[in-house]
C-alpha cells in the first residue's frame, strides 16, 4: 500500500472536521467538534471540498474536481471513499478500534476450530465485514440499502476477499428468520442508526434497540467469541448501553467468569493528539482459557 494514502483527522473545532482521505482533503460538519480549531484558517482554506449544511441534509461544495470515489488505505486494508450526498464518505475510520478488538477475540478460539461465523447488522459499506473476513471469519453482511451493499462488495473486491455473504434486507427481519431457523453465530456486531425506514417499518433506536439486541443474542453460538453494539446518537450514554447489552444478552461479568465487558465513548484522535468523541459502544468478549 502506498505511503501517505491513508486517513488522518488533521484538525477539528467550531463543529467541523478537517480530514485527509488519501489524496484529498475534506471538511465536514460534526456537532461534537466543539471548541476552537487547532490549525490556522489557511490550512482549512486549502480543502478540496466542504459539506455545507447538516449531515443527511446538505450538499458538497467542491473547490476543485474530485473523482466519484478514490482508494484509501486504513488499518492494513484498502477501501474506496467518496463525497456521498449524505455528507458521509463511505468509511468510519474510528471503527478500526473495534476491528482490532474483534480480531483479537477471534484469535482466542481453540486451534483447529472451524472458521468463525460472524453476523454484521446495519453493515453499511462493509468496513467491519472486510476486516473480519481478512482475519479468517465467514461474515454475513446485512444492510437494507442496495447502494451500501454494492459499495461494500467493491471494498471486499479491493481486498481480494470472497468469504462474505451479502444480504440486502432489514436487520430485524433477518434476525427473526435466523432465530426461527436455528442459525447460530460466533460473533455479532451492529451499528444501528438513530432513525430509519425499511421494509419492516420505521426504526427508532430508543424504542427498538432492546428488542433487536435480545433477538440478536438468541442467534449466538453456545460459546460465542464476542458481541458488540455501537451507536452514533448523542442521546445514549455508554453506561446505559452497557446495561441494555447485559440485559439483552444475559451476560454479567460480575457473576460470570471468562467474560470481559467494556463500554465507553468511541474516539478519533487528531494529529495534534486531541481526541474527538464520535459515539458510544458496549461490547463483551470471551477470555482465553
Amino acid at each position: 500500500m502506498s505511503a501517505g494514502s491513508g486517513y488522518a483527522l488533521l484538525d477539528f473545532g467550531d463543529r467541523q472536521r478537517l480530514e485527509r482521505w488519501g489524496e484529498h482533503t475534506l471538511i465536514r460538519p460534526d456537532s461534537r467538534a466543539e471548541g476552537p480549531s487547532g490549525r490556522p484558517a489557511d490550512a482549512w482554506a486549502r480543502a478540496d471540498a466542504r459539506f455545507e449544511g447538516r449531515v443527511g441534509g446538505g450538499r458538497w461544495e467542491r473547490a476543485r474536481p474530485l473523482p466519484e470515489r478514490w482508494p484509501v488505505d486504513h488499518d492494513g486494508l484498502r477501501f474506496t471513499v467518496g463525497c456521498a450526498p449524505s455528507g458521509h464518505t463511505g468509511l468510519f475510520p474510528e471503527q478500526a478500534t473495534h476491528w482490532r478488538w474483534m480480531r483479537e477475540a477471534l484469535s482466542r478460539r481453540p486451534a483447529g476450530a472451524p472458521p468463525p461465523e460472524i453476523l454484521n447488522l446495519f453493515a453499511y459499506t462493509g468496513g467491519a465485514s472486510v476486516a473480519l473476513a481478512a482475519a479468517g471469519g465467514r461474515v454475513t453482511h446485512v444492510d437494507a440499502s442496495r447502494p451500501a451493499v454494492g459499495w461494500a462488495r467493491d471494498n471486499a473486491a479491493a481486498n481480494h476477499l470472497d468469504t462474505i455473504r451479502w444480504i440486502q434486507e432489514d436487520a430485524r427481519r433477518f434476525v427473526e428468520r435466523a432465530r426461527r431457523r436455528g442459525t447460530r453465530y460466533d460473533g455479532v456486531l451492529l451499528d444501528p442508526p438513530a432513525f430509519g425506514r425499511g421494509p419492516a417499518g420505521d426504526w427508532r433506536l430508543d424504542r427498538d434497540l432492546g428488542t433487536l439486541l435480545e433477538a440478536a443474542a438468541a442467534v449466538l453460538a453456545p460459546e460465542p467469541a464476542f458481541f458488540l453494539v455501537n451507536v452514533y446518537t448523542g442521546d445514549l450514554a455508554a453506561a446505559d448501553l452497557e446495561r441494555l447489552l447485559t440485559w439483552a444478552t444475559g451476560v454479567d461479568p460480575a457473576g460470570q467468569e471468562g467474560i470481559e465487558l467494556d463500554a465507553a465513548e468511541l474516539l478519533l484522535q487528531a494529529e495534534d493528539g486531541r481526541r474527538l468523541p464520535t459515539g458510544v459502544f458496549a461490547r463483551w468478549r470471551r477470555l482465553p482459557g
